[in-house]
């Protein structure tokens, strides 16, 4: 009843991912930008494709085809830079929490001089997803079966913290963020009260030394 239990759970379990698709010319870059949590492992799949935009059709890449992936941590240091094919996995660990640049770069100028060629990328990003062997699974006997589920378990409980963690940092930094701002626009507003009054002051003491110079009073 526990391992149907458990195996409920890991299926239902489902990581933050990010599935998109976006043109490029050749040798342009492009970048997408992900908010991961600090010690949280990222995998990154693609394919790249062939868009002609004058034929409206996909082509399969080229041989010789590849793309350059470059990520960079919150403090801008470069933490991969490497060449794959035209499809493939990267995956990372981040060390910062932070906003992390995802950058994808064809090395290829082949189709280059070919007028409206594209590149067409698939990109499946999953933040703080850790996968099962199941062939390891499938070797073990029930209880080590039910051992390596529930370590499983733990690692994905383990990142759940690390986001509520992560989140807990940022509403904290937000409202000290919001606390300044209140407190700056009452300064303000008690800066401005005083500069008026002081204003109406000295044009009531103008016009009573006005009136006295001039004898109405």
């Amino acid at each position: 009843m526990k391992s149907h239990l458990i195996g409920f759970l890991m299926n239902s379990w489902i990581s933050f991912s990010l599935a998109l698709y976006f043109h490029s010319g050749e040798r342009e870059e492009k970048c997408i930008i992900e908010d991961i949590p600090r010690d949280t492992l990222v995998i990154g799949n693609y394919k790249v494709q062939r868009w002609d935009v004058q034929i409206q059709d996909f082509l399969e890449s080229a041989p010789g085809l590849g793309m350059i992936v470059t990520v960079k941590s919150p403090s801008a240091e470069v933490q991969l830079s490497k060449l794959y094919g035209p499809q493939g996995t990267f995956s990372f660990t981040s060390y910062l929490s932070g906003e992390h640049f995802i950058c994808l770069q064809s090395n290829s100028t082949r189709f280059v001089a070919l007028a409206g060629s594209k590149l067409r990328i698939h990109l499946d990003i999953r933040v703080g997803e850790h996968f099962l062997d199941e062939s390891v699974v499938q070797a073990k006997d029930k209880v080590n079966e039910l051992n390596i589920k529930l370590e499983h378990l733990i690692e994905e409980i383990n990142h759940i913290s690390k986001e509520q963690n992560y989140e807990r940092e940022r509403e904290e930094k937000f409202r000290k963020t919001s606390e300044g701002t209140n407190s700056n626009i009452v300064w303000w507003a008690i800066v401005q009260t005083l500069i008026l009054i002081s204003i109406g002051i000295w044009q009531i003491k103008s016009l009573r030394d006005f009136f006295i110079s001039k004898k109405l009073v």
